[in-house]
């Protein structure tokens, strides 16, 4: 599996166009980003709420990239950040078209979460 690259408000993976944000689990599965966990608490979804990072880790889970957007608006919550730190994840957060390189590079047990709009 191979992030290809992304636009403003896409994101491609194996030749695959997503025009939403998406996650990337450790099967290397693609799925729709729930936002809503974020959303209902924070009102945006550029904030990253520790229900999301629940939802977002997986058992044995190494890294966690987040693409933060193509102009890097998107962050975790204090909670989302201890949360993480508990489970002994590193959290990569980097625009996304950075992200996506650090992605594709990476040979740790990754997860990714790509916002691809702001």
């Amino acid at each position: 599996m191979k992030i290809d690259g992304t636009t403003f408000g896409t994101i491609t993976i194996d030749g695959s166009i997503y025009e939403h944000d998406i996650i990337v689990r450790l099967s290397g599965e693609v799925m729709k980003r729930k936002k809503k966990l974020s959303k209902k608490l924070y009102g945006t979804s550029h904030v990253l709420s520790e229900d999301e990072a629940r939802f977002l880790f997986e058992k044995g889970c190494e890294q966690v990239v987040i693409g933060s957007g193509q102009m890097g608006n998107v962050h975790l919550s204090p909670e989302a950040e201890s949360y993480f730190e508990r489970k002994g994840c590193e959290v990569l957060l980097k625009p996304t078209p950075e992200a996506i390189q650090i992605f594709n590079r990476s040979s740790a047990r990754r997860i990714g979460l790509f916002h691809v709009t702001c």
